[in-house]
């Protein structure tokens, strides 16, 4: 035999030998069919449509995003006419893109303008009142409306990926859904069957604050808050919700909800942890907490309040709500604790949506889809019986129509279906129903590579060629047409890829595989065997095509 006819052969049983480790692992002896079949469903992971799961559509509330802009304007607008003591009669929201400023001294007018022009140009357009000559209007521009948009879907996908992935569940699909201005994110967990705890966890708003308490009573509602201090809170101070630890006005404690008067602004948010773990309380084993660490930025801030302020409580606020209010015995610097009668799953759920973040909006469900197993199990059924039929049907009019280099075309399409499932398996791949259609598409696009090699050798021989010379001559006429028509074809699924979703995904990428295996086995491994077979065949003999 040819020395270059056997590395060839080397190389095509080492790939075939990679691919078969790729599909089943590394087999322990003695094996047997039932421990081959279970490492193949290991290695081939599936998607929602074929193990089944859950489908949510979630609606990311961007337009919080924008009125959160706006009121902190408003905020930095006070604070800035404050510290440099300029007049003015009102600073107020007038809609989520529309801030009125209402009376601003005229002899530092100018100042203001400045200031604003100077500072947030890019964002804001500050214009005269209509009907008021005494005000002033600032409007946010459509340019930075789009960009908080933009970063607010970018976050949220971000915070619910971390989220998701920290429950461990096996291949999840978290991507945006419709187009470019599109706030909606499309989430996939297969082989979840109950998503509750998931939405849960991906709803949950996970933003932490510590602040100072103003007030030690803890009131059983808003009124009997307010009607304590005349109506009016304390300056830079609001009402919060939570959990009542202390006794009411009247000395009883409260029933239900209790309300906290709280410092506005917090000392440490959740974007300055550094890590969050669920532990057992070392004072009551019973329950469970959670354990925080703050970064040293924090802990330099951290350390001097609570040193300023031993004696005083401090609430730990989750999500706007108050899970507890401490008394503050000692300075702290860079840890702290969140009690709140918590269980294992959840001080472990509420570690974990600390360490991912806070969402930079809420969101809604639109569509929540359950797929059962027998109806992933059916899928699968259905696809192999496609992909089994298809391809028997394609080898017996191979070996009828082509005699024995039939048989060449038929080992070249195993090869290549070999392959391509190895390659999801390496790759970690989903394979989804539409993945199956992309499968026996690669079938149909095999058979063509092998019509247009055989065709031409025909040609070939009828002008008078020998069997050597026309298989030589075949391949290389059939080159350019096989990887003209591929090349094509991975450009439109690379463009599916690009633009689609999840499952037109599974389509594009086991398309993708297919054609590239193909160039391999029907170019390469075919034209190895017709040489084989010429080597061992006499000169005078005829090629059975």
């Amino acid at each position: 035999m040819n020395p270059n006819l056997k590395w060839k052969f080397a190389f095509i049983v080492l790939v075939v030998l990679g691919c078969i480790y790729g599909l089943v692992g590394l087999p322990t002896f003695p094996t047997s069919v039932v421990q081959l079949k279970d490492n193949f469903s290991h290695q081939i992971k599936l998607g929602l449509d074929l193990q089944g799961g859950t489908h949510l559509v979630l609606q990311v509330q961007t337009q919080e995003a924008i009125a959160q802009e706006t009121d902190q304007m408003v905020d930095r607008i006070t604070t800035w006419l404050r510290s440099k003591n300029i007049h003015y009669d009102e600073v107020r929201r007038v809609d989520d893109t529309h801030i009125l400023v209402r009376n601003v001294d005229s002899a530092r007018l100018a100042e203001f303008r400045d200031y604003v022009n100077a500072q947030f140009a890019n964002f804001w357009d500050m214009t005269p009142t209509a009907g008021d000559p005494t005000a002033y209007t600032l409007s946010l521009r459509p340019g930075a409306q789009t960009q908080i948009r933009e970063t607010t879907m970018t976050q949220s996908l971000e915070t619910i990926e971390r989220r998701i992935n920290a429950l461990g569940l096996t291949e999840p699909t978290i991507q945006p859904r419709g187009g470019q201005n599109s706030n909606e994110i499309l989430v996939q967990l297969p082989g979840e069957g109950d998503p509750s705890r998931a939405k849960q966890v991906i709803q949950a708003g996970g933003q932490l604050e510590l602040r100072s308490v103003e007030d030690p009573v803890v009131y059983s509602s808003e009124t009997e808050a307010l009607s304590r201090h005349g109506g009016v809170l304390p300056p830079a101070t609001e009402l919060v919700p939570g959990r009542p630890e202390t006794r009411t006005a009247t000395g009883a404690p409260p029933e239900g909800e209790g309300w906290y008067i709280l410092s506005r602004s917090a000392v440490v948010t959740g974007r300055d942890l550094r890590s969050a773990t669920e532990n057992r309380n070392s004072s009551n084993p019973g329950q469970w907490v959670v354990d925080f660490t703050l970064s040293a930025e924090a802990a330099r801030r951290f350390g001097p309040f609570t040193q300023q302020n031993i004696g005083r409580q401090m609430a730990i606020v989750l999500d706007h709500r108050v899970y507890s209010a401490p008394t503050i015995n000692g300075r702290i610097d860079d840890s702290g604790m969140i009690e709140g009668n918590f269980s294992q799953e959840s001080a472990h759920d509420l570690a974990l949506v600390l360490k991912a973040g806070a969402l930079p909006a809420s969101i809604k469900y639109l569509e929540e889809r359950t797929v059962g197993p027998s109806l992933g199990a059916d899928s699968i059924r259905h696809g192999v019986q496609a992909s089994v039929l298809s391809l028997l049907v394609v080898m017996i009019f191979m070996l009828f129509y082509y005699r024995l280099s039939g048989g060449n075309a038929v080992l070249a399409l195993i090869l290549n279906l070999i392959i391509l499932l190895a390659a999801l398996a390496f790759f970690g791949a989903v394979l989804t129903l539409p993945g199956i259609a992309g499968v026996i598409l690669t079938i149909g696009m095999g058979v063509d590579s092998n019509v247009l090699v055989f065709e031409r050798i025909r040609e070939e021989l009828r002008n008078g060629k020998s069997p050597a010379s026309a298989v030589e001559a075949g391949f290389d006429k059939a080159f350019l047409t096989i990887i003209d028509t591929h090349v094509t074809t991975v450009v439109s699924a690379f463009f599916l890829f690009l633009f689609g979703t999840g499952p037109i995904r599974g389509f594009a990428i086991t398309l993708t595989i297919g054609l590239i295996a193909n160039v391999f086995t029907a170019i390469y491994v075919s034209k190895t065997i017709f040489q084989y077979h010429l080597a061992k065949m006499d000169r005078q003999g005829e090629l059975s095509i």
